[in-house]
């Protein structure tokens, strides 16, 4: 079987780093759907104003592997345990394929790219391919008792995040208030707790970075 997108995500992050690691969870950041030409008809969305969420399918653009583990490190974990690839959401994958549940913004027209979807919550680095985009099912996709394994309470606490400098004004309000609660989620790789130790990554066009001590995060330069 033979995938081709059907559309890419137009998202904030150009690369991997900093990207949310699940959807949903910074509900301030917005992303567009955009369609490949061939898929770029309006019927093939009617209905979906009826549906608030969706489940995109997409793919791992970002990862280049030629071989399988059986077993990888999850984040989570800080990356001292292994467990089994089918027991973690881990990008290294078989198949690297990606599910995520995003909120719809709304659905829109443009003039040169047709119809697209605005989304919030996505966890995608601009440009990921998507496979399918299928609507989110309240009575069927929403298990209360389902239980989570290693991952079940979340990630825990979030960092205060510090910006002594005002760094963070020179963002429009809506990304200032997105970048904020991607910092807050602490971006940083759960093997890396170096204090002095400067991180960066680019959001928006802009290049941010920070350092991490304890549980605060400051904020060093945006430019």
């Amino acid at each position: 079987m033979t995938l081709t997108p059907i559309a890419h995500i137009r998202s904030e992050f150009p690369t991997k780093f900093g990207v949310p690691r699940q959807s949903g969870v910074v509900p301030e950041l917005t992303a567009t759907v955009v369609f490949e030409p061939e898929y770029r008809v309006r019927d093939a969305l009617r209905g979906l104003e009826g549906f608030s969420h969706l489940w995109l399918i997409w793919g791992f653009s970002g990862i280049r592997q030629e071989t399988w583990s059986p077993t990888v490190r999850p984040p989570r974990l800080g990356g001292n345990a292994r467990l089994g690839v089918f027991a973690t959401r881990s990008t290294h994958r078989p198949n690297p394929l990606g599910l995520s549940a995003v909120e719809i913004a709304t659905v829109a027209e443009d003039a040169m790219l047709g119809p697209i979807i605005h989304v919030r919550g996505a966890d995608l680095m601009d440009g990921t391919p998507i496979y399918d985009i299928k609507p989110y099912l309240p009575y069927a996709d929403s298990i209360p008792e389902a239980t989570g394994g290693f991952a079940a309470a979340g990630k825990g606490s979030t960092l205060a995040v510090e910006d002594p400098k005002g760094l963070l004004a020179r963002l429009p309000v809506e990304r200032r208030e997105a970048l904020a609660a991607v910092l807050a989620l602490d971006p940083r790789p759960g093997y890396v707790r170096d204090p002095e130790r400067v991180h960066g990554f680019l959001f928006a066009g802009f290049d941010v970075r920070f350092r991490v001590a304890e549980d605060v995060l400051t904020i060093v330069e945006i430019d």
